[in-house]
């Protein structure tokens, strides 16, 4: 079984950062591939950044590429989301979320829909 707990969501004004983290726990072979998710109210769930934690390949929505960084600490079964230049289309719940494989990162828009462990998110708010 895997567990993911997040942490790090706040409020912040515009241009200011965040540095979210996902404590991974349970079969080690079952998060290969890891991502963040986030969804504002009234809208779909939008996959914001992938990585295959074997290979340390990364992947980023256009929406966030050059601001967000996604990173891993496989010591601490530790996976971040370092947010930068955050904006208020940036405000909404963000999840971890991982799968044994990254099927579908970077040519299927809802690649997270078939992502068996969720945590249960952190808010981030920006202000403008």
């Amino acid at each position: 079984q895997v567990q993911l707990v997040e942490s790090g969501g706040g409020s912040v004004q515009a241009g200011g950062s965040l540095k979210l983290s996902c404590a991974v726990s349970g079969e080690p072979y079952s998060t290969n591939c890891m991502g963040w998710i986030r969804q504002a109210p009234g809208k779909e769930r939008e996959g914001v950044a992938a990585i295959y934690t074997g290979g340390d390949i990364k992947y980023y929505a256009d929406s966030v590429k050059g601001r967000f960084t996604i990173s891993q600490d496989n010591a601490k079964n530790m996976v971040y989301l370092q947010m930068n230049s955050l904006q208020p289309e940036d405000t909404a719940m963000y999840y971890c979320a991982a799968a044994y494989r990254c099927a579908g990162v970077g040519y299927t828009e809802n690649w997270y829909a078939g992502m068996p462990y969720w945590g249960k998110g952190t808010q981030v708010t920006i202000s403008s």
